[in-house]
This record gives structure tokens, sequence and C-alpha cells, in this order.
């Protein structure tokens, strides 16, 4: 039995990682594609969606948005060289590289994972930046980190590691925190009590602490840190969206129509999905984008305290922590960095208030 299990943890998995993330980039890019068709052309929709972002700055805020899911997609496509044992080259270059390395590359004329200088480099500088004697052999536009290595690439590469965080914890646990909160506000008694009981534990953990429990719990190596984030950062974020969802659901089933339906022996399914549940997108919306833009900051925290995920923003304001403190100030990876997440928590809000303006009834009779 114990060689059985051996052998089963040494066989090779169905599909390798980047295969996995290939197929997850495509569909996600097909459904994005999809859903914006049949928003634009829907009858309903299509004018109050062109009404709600009509305005300058919905429209910059959408452009941002939508460039920050492009990157993060083009990120996520890649494949592996065809290279043989044979062949001598870089290990870097046999590992699974990225659309938006290859195209890195090819806008630089050099293999990303070369593109590295000795030590720090300021922008657009031409010497090295503790040692103005030593040329640098290129030129860096947001200049390089300690390690040499180009912070606009840092700053790209990082895109998708944050898109992944706001999206991926909120899409797996949205489902289950809108059911709990329907369920409970709907049917109240005991079902209520166990939801109620369920979310207040886990709202009078110290939301920090827990995270950094359930990374430490799950992570057992590196390769499972993204896996383990995203776990802790889902357990964490749905009590809110539960929370208001229970409320709402227990105001809107007292109104006049909804009790006019359940005299007129409409069942309950139809009641909750064509009556209550249409009345919470709104409130559903809006708790999701600030979910979305506070799992983006966590990580950011957990990065500060060393247990975030390596390449994302809040890793590069971690270590631009002791990099600040120097004489001169070595400043532009975590001016750029921060840009970068500014702008997408910026952008993210922008299109939620548009959003929310088109389907908000209250809102679009302001």
């Amino acid at each position: 039995m114990i060689n059985l299990i051996i052998a089963a943890a040494e066989t090779k998995p169905l599909l390798e990682t980047h295969v996995w993330s290939n197929i997850i980039a495509t569909a996600i890019l097909v459904l994005f594609i999809f859903t914006a068709i049949k928003l634009v052309k829907h009858s309903f929709w299509g004018p109050r969606l062109r009404q709600g972002f009509k305005s300058k700055s919905a429209k910059f805020g959408l452009f941002i948005a939508v460039l920050f899911l492009l990157i993060a997609l083009i990120d996520s496509f890649s494949w592996k060289d065809p290279y043989t044992n044979q062949d001598q080259v870089a290990v870097e270059a046999r590992d699974a590289r990225s659309l938006l390395d290859r195209g890195f590359s090819l806008i630089i004329n050099l293999p990303e994972y070369q593109f590295k200088e000795r030590s720090t480099s300021a922008p657009f500088a031409k010497t090295e930046f503790f040692d103005k004697k030593v040329k640098l052999t290129y030129t860096h536009i947001f200049g390089t980190n300690a390690s040499g290595t180009d912070t606009l690439y840092l700053v790209l590469k990082g895109v998708r590691t944050a898109v992944i965080i706001g999206t991926v914890p909120l899409l797996v646990t949205l489902p289950l925190a809108i059911v709990f909160g329907l369920c409970a506000g709907y049917f109240g008694g005991k079902l209520d009590d166990i939801v109620v009981y369920i979310y207040t534990v886990l709202s009078s953990i110290p939301s920090l602490l827990m995270l950094i429990a359930i990374v430490y719990a799950i992570a057992a190596s590196d390769q499972g840190r993204l896996f383990a984030v995203c776990v802790a950062l889902g357990v964490t974020s749905w009590v809110g969206i539960c929370r208001l969802v229970r409320g709402e659901t227990m105001k809107l089933k007292e109104l006049e129509y909804i009790q006019a339906a359940k005299c007129l022996g409409t069942p309950t399914w139809k009641i909750v999905f064509k009556h209550i549940l249409p009345n919470l997108t709104h409130i559903i919306l809006i708790t999701c984008i600030l979910t979305f833009t506070a799992l983006v900051l966590f990580e950011s925290i957990l990065a500060y305290l060393g247990v975030g995920l390596d390449g994302s923003w809040g890793s590069m304001i971690a270590n631009a922590k002791s990099e600040i403190a120097q004489d001169p100030i070595i400043w532009w990876n975590l001016v750029f960095a921060s840009t970068a997440l500014f702008l997408l928590v910026l952008s993210v809000n922008i299109v939620g208030d548009a959003i929310r303006n088109a389907i908000d009834p209250k809102a679009a009779q302001e």
C-alpha cells in the first residue's frame, strides 16, 4: 500500500501548470467577450450601460481596468520552447514563458531573463546608482531593483498576480455567500441561527491572524503559496457579503409584492430568483468591488509581513522598505508599484460605480 501511494505521488500530473493556466485564461477570455457582447446588444441593459459609461471618468476607469485585464491574460498564456536535453540553453529558457515575456523580449531584442544589471540603476540612467563610474549595459525606463531586474518588467508581471488575488477568492466564495445569505434571510429559524453563528465566529477572529495561519497551514512549498493565499482570502472575504445579503433579504421578504406572491401560491424558488435576487444585484456588486480592492490590499499587507507572493506588487513594496531607508533614497520601485496598485483599485471602483448607476433604478432616478 505504501509503495502504491509513493508511486501515485511520483506520477506526473495530467496536465502541466502552464497548460491549466492556458485553459483557464482561454475560458475567462471567451466568457468575458461573450458577456460583453450580450450586454451591449441587450435591448434593456445595452442603453443603460452606455448611459452609465457616458462620462469621461467612467471611460477612463473602464480603459484602465480592461488594460490591466488584458495584461493579466497575456501573462497567463505560456508555453515551453521545444529544446532537447542536448541543447545548451539557459535554465530560464526551458521554463514556460508567457506571451508577456516573449513580447517584452521582442521589444528589447533580448530575452527578459538576461535584461539585468549587476546592481541598482535609476530610471533612464546611464550609470549605476551607487557607482557612477560603472556604465549600464541597457537603458531601463523605470530603473531596476537591487538585484538588477527591470522594474517595468516586474510591474507588468505583478498585474496577473493582483488580478488573480482579487478575483479568484471572490468568484469562489461569492456563490456560497449569496446562497447562505438568501437562505438565512428568507427562511429564518434554525438555518438562520447556524449561518449567523458561523460568520459571527469567523468575524470574531482577527482577519490578519487568520490569513497568516491559513497560509502557513496550507502552503507546503512556494509553489502552493498562491493557492494558499487564495483560500485564506476566500475564507475571510465571504462574511461581509453574506451579512449584507441576509439583511436585505429579511427586509425584502416583508414587502407587499413578496407577500402577494406568497398568497398567490408562487413557488419559493421563483420568489427568490425572480423578485428578491434581482433587487440585491446592486448591493452585491458594490460589495464585490469593495471586496476586490480589499483582497488586493490584503495581499500587499501579507507580502509586507513576509507571507505574500513573490513577484507581486506587495512584494515589491515590501522589498522597497529597505531601499527608502538608504541615503540616497531608492524611490522608484516603491513609487511605480504603488502607482500600479492605485490605478488598479481606482479603475475598479470607477467601473463599479458606473455599473451601479446603470443597474440601480434609484441611482438612475437621481
